[in-house]
């Protein structure tokens, strides 16, 4: 659970009405306990963590941040809600980091997996200084069955970054093409990313949110990629996984 930030912040520092504070990568919401929500369907499971005195000196702002599950047959839909509990608006970013076996996983194989978008993405963006976004982008090389060959070099660059609803689905291929999972998603960014050639995992992430640009020195309300919730208000989006052929 990525919250309030997606990625980094330049010098792991967000400024809000002109104060600097320490924000590490992606947020703290990762790094708290959160709360079982009881009154809630059969089929679902909610949590549920509020500010308190850590996050407001961290985050000077009062919310409530729900994430729901609900399986539904092959499918599990992950929803979350933010609510802005204070009396200013509420800027964030928020967004999720599940990860996902490769089948029959062997390190010397030259191809782990193959990934299908709806999409042709075209390029990405680049992690660069700090964890942060440079300029340029790098193109995304498909093979001639339109799809990307994950292979033990795919993650060279960090992580693929692409940005601004370039695409809303991305399936999961084995070795042989088999489709084995899908995920669907409404969020404008969304990060693919393995931590070494020996992980025997990729994760795909749903962002609405994305690391500051490098040398970027402004407001948490100039990033990049935010939302901004008023008072009182309730923000909400989901992501769903499809599990095929299982």
């Amino acid at each position: 659970m990525l919250f309030p930030i997606v990625g980094s912040v330049w010098d792991n520092t967000i400024t809000i009405d002109g104060k600097k504070y320490e924000m590490k990568q992606h947020g703290f919401a990762r790094d708290s306990e959160f709360s079982v929500i009881e009154d809630c369907p059969e089929d679902e499971a909610w949590f549920s963590l509020e500010a308190n005195d850590d996050t407001l000196s961290r985050y000077p702002r009062r919310f409530r941040l729900e994430i729901g599950y609900q399986l539904v047959d092959e499918r599990l839909k992950v929803t979350w809600r933010v609510t802005n509990l204070d009396d200013m608006d509420m800027t964030f970013q928020i967004g999720a980091h599940p990860a996902f076996n490769y089948p029959d996983f062997r390190p010397s194989d030259a191809v782990h997996a193959y990934l299908l978008f709806d999409r042709n993405p075209a390029t990405t963006q680049l992690i660069k200084e700090k964890g942060c976004i440079g300029k340029e982008e790098m193109p995304v090389t498909l093979d001639e069955n339109s799809m990307l060959p994950v292979t033990a070099n795919t993650f060279d660059i960090n992580t693929i970054i692409l940005a601004d609803g370039k695409v809303r689905r991305i399936s999961v291929l084995d070795k042989t093409r088999t489709p084995y999972l899908s995920l669907l998603f409404s969020a404008p960014v969304v990060g693919i990313w393995s931590p070494s050639p020996e992980a025997p995992f990729l994760c795909i992430e749903p962002w609405y949110g994305r690391a500051d640009r490098v040398g970027f020195d402004g407001e948490f309300s100039e990033r990049e990629h935010v939302n901004i919730l008023a008072s009182g208000e309730t923000f909400e989006a989901s992501y769903m996984m499809i599990f095929e052929n299982i």
